[in-house]
C-alpha cells in the first residue's frame, strides 16, 4: 500500500507542477525516483535510472522521432509558404458570415488532419478568425473553442489515416497502420464534429440574444501581406498528398514488398505489420515536405531556415512525451503498480475495450498530454490489452481507434500545454474561453468514444 501512496503522490506532483508550469522533462525522472523511493527500492534508484526509465524514454525516440521531426518540418513548411494562411482564407471566404464558426473549424480540421501542429494552425487562423468575428460582432471568447473543436479532436484521433502521432503511438502495438477501423472512426469523428459544433453554434446564438458582441478587446495582431500566398489548390495539394501516400504505401506498396529480411537478427526480428504504418507515413511527410517546396520556393525567405526552425521544433515536444514514458516505464515495475493494474482490469472483466479507454484517459488527463498519457499506458499494459484483445476475440484494429480516440478526452483538462498555448495565442484565459473547450474537447469526444465502444462490442471492427 505504500507502493501505491507513492505512485498516486508522484501522480498528483506530475499533473500539479506541469500545470505550474515547470518542464516535463526534469519533472518525470525525480518524480519517478520519488515513486521509487516509497516502493522501498532506493538502494536500486541509479540503476532504476539509467536501466528502466531511460530505455523506455530511448525507445519511444527511436520508434516516433522521425514522426515528430518531419511533422514538425511539415508544418513549419506550411506556415512559412503561406499555405496554411491560404487555406484557412479560401474558406472563410466561401463560407464566411453564413458559418463563421464552422469555416473556422473545418479550416483548422483540414491543416491538422494534413499534419500540420495545432501551434501553427493556431498562429495562422487566429488573426483571421478575430477579424472575421469581429466584424460579424460574434464574442472574440468563441475562438479558441472553434480552433480546438477543428485540431484537437476529430482529426487528431478519430479520423482514418490522421498522421498525427495520437494516431500512429498504437500502431506498433496492436500491429495497424493509420486507417485502422475507418468506419468507426469516421463515425467517432462525426459525432464529435457535429456535437462540437451543435455547442459552438448555440453559444453564439446565447450571445447575440443577450448582445454580448465582440467584446473590447486590446488586440496585438499583425498585419500581414497575404498578397504573396498560394493558390488554395497548391496549398492543398501537399495535404492530399500526405493522405493519399499514407494510405497507398500502407494499404498496397509496402505490403506488397518483400520485407522478409525484417525476420533476421539484424533488423530485430520485427514483424513488417510492427512497422508498416510508420514507414507509410515518413515516406507520406518527405515527399509532401518536398512539394511544399517545390512548389513555392520563391516564396520562402529562406527554406534552410524554414527546415532547421522546423526540425528544432520537434525536440521539445517529444523529449517532453519521451520523458513521461520513462515515467511510466518505471512506475510500472513498482509494487503499487501490480494494484492499479488488476484494478483497471476489472473494471469490465468481459470487454478490455473499457478497461483501455478508462486508463489512457485517467493517464492522459493526469499528464495533460493525449500522446504522453496514451504512451504511458500502452508502453505499461500494450501487451496486457493485446492478450485480451485475442482472448475475447477483438480486431487489433478496434484496439487501436479505441486507444487513439481515448487519449483526446481527459487530456485537454486546464493543465493541457496546448490549451494553455491556445489561449495565449488568442489572447484570453481560462475564466474567457475554457468552458468551450471543455465541451468541444472533452465532453463531446468521451461521448463518441462511448459510441464507438458500443458499436465495436456489438458488430466488431468496421
Amino acid at each position: 500500500m505504500i507502493s501505491l501512496l507513492g505512485i498516486l503522490i508522484s501522480l498528483g506532483l506530475l499533473m500539479y507542477l506541469a500545470y505550474r508550469g515547470h518542464s516535463v522533462i526534469l519533472l518525470a525522472p525525480f518524480l519517478a525516483m520519488l515513486a521509487v523511493v516509497f516502493s522501498g527500492e532506493s538502494a536500486q534508484m541509479l540503476a532504476i535510472y539509467t536501466q528502466i526509465f531511460m530505455k523506455g524514454l530511448g525507445g519511444y525516440v527511436v520508434n516516433f522521432f522521425p514522426l515528430f521531426l518531419l511533422g514538425a518540418v511539415f508544418g513549419k513548411l506550411m506556415d512559412d509558404s503561406g499555405s496554411a494562411r491560404s487555406i484557412a482564407a479560401f474558406l472563410i471566404s466561401k463560407l464566411g458570415t453564413k458559418q463563421a464558426i464552422l469555416s473556422i473549424v473545418l479550416a483548422c480540421a483540414i491543416l491538422t488532419y494534413g499534419g500540420v501542429s495545432l501551434f501553427v494552425v493556431g498562429f495562422a487562423v487566429y488573426p483571421i478568425a478575430a477579424a472575421l468575428f469581429r466584424e460579424l460582432n460574434i464574442p472574440k471568447r468563441l475562438i479558441p473553442g472553434a480552433i480546438a473543436l477543428g485540431a484537437l479532436t476529430f482529426t487528431m484521433t478519430a479520423l482514418p489515416g490522421t498522421p498525427a502521432i495520437q494516431n500512429a503511438i498504437p500502431m506498433p502495438f496492436f500491429k495497424t497502420d493509420s486507417f485502422a477501423a475507418p468506419v468507426l472512426g469516421t463515425i467517432g469523428g462525426l459525432i464529435m464534429l457535429v456535437g462540437g459544433m451543435w455547442w459552438m453554434n448555440r453559444q453564439a446564438k446565447k450571445a447575440v440574444v443577450a448582445g454580448e458582441g465582440y467584446g473590447n478587446h486590446k488586440e496585438n495582431i499583425e498585419v500581414m501581406d497575404h498578397s504573396n500566398d498560394p493558390s488554395i489548390m497548391n496549398a492543398l495539394l501537399p495535404i492530399i498528398l500526405v493522405i493519399a501516400l499514407n494510405f497507398a504505401f500502407s494499404k498496397w506498396v509496402f505490403p506488397a514488398m518483400d520485407t522478409s529480411y525484417l525476420a533476421t537478427e539484424k533488423f530485430g526480428n520485427v514483424p513488417a505489420s510492427k512497422v508498416i504504418g510508420t514507414w507509410a507515413i515518413v515516406v507520406a511527410l518527405v515527399v509532401s515536405c518536398a512539394a511544399i517546396v517545390a512548389l513555392n520556393v520563391k516564396r520562402f525567405k529562406d527554406v534552410k531556415e524554414s527546415l532547421s526552425k522546423g526540425a528544432l521544433g520537434s525536440l521539445l515536444p517529444i523529449f517532453n512525451t519521451a520523458s513521461e514514458v520513462g515515467y511510466g516505464s518505471v512506475i510500472a515495475i513498482l509494487a503499487g503498480f501490480v494494484i492499479i493494474k488488476e484494478f483497471l482490469l476489472g473494471l469490465s472483466p468481459g470487454n478490455p475495450l473499457i478497461s483501455e479507454a478508462i486508463f489512457i484517459n485517467v493517464m492522459a488527463g493526469i499528464t495533460g498530454s493525449a500522446s504522453g498519457g496514451m504512451s504511458i499506458a500502452l508502453n505499461t499494459m500494450g501487451e496486457t490489452y493485446t492478450q485480451l484483445a485475442q482472448q475475447f476475440g477483438i480486431n487489433p484494429e478496434l484496439m487501436h481507434r479505441v486507444a487513439s480516440i481515448s487519449s483526446g478526452g481527459l487530456d485537454a483538462l486546464p493543465h493541457n500545454g496546448a490549451v494553455i498555448s491556445l489561449l495565449a495565442i488568442c489572447g484570453l484565459t481560462h475564466r474567457d474561453s475554457y468552458k468551450d473547450i471543455f465541451v468541444v474537447a472533452v465532453a463531446v469526444p468521451i461521448a463518441a468514444l462511448a459510441v464507438v465502444i458500443a458499436l465495436g462490442t456489438m458488430f466488431g471492427s468496421f
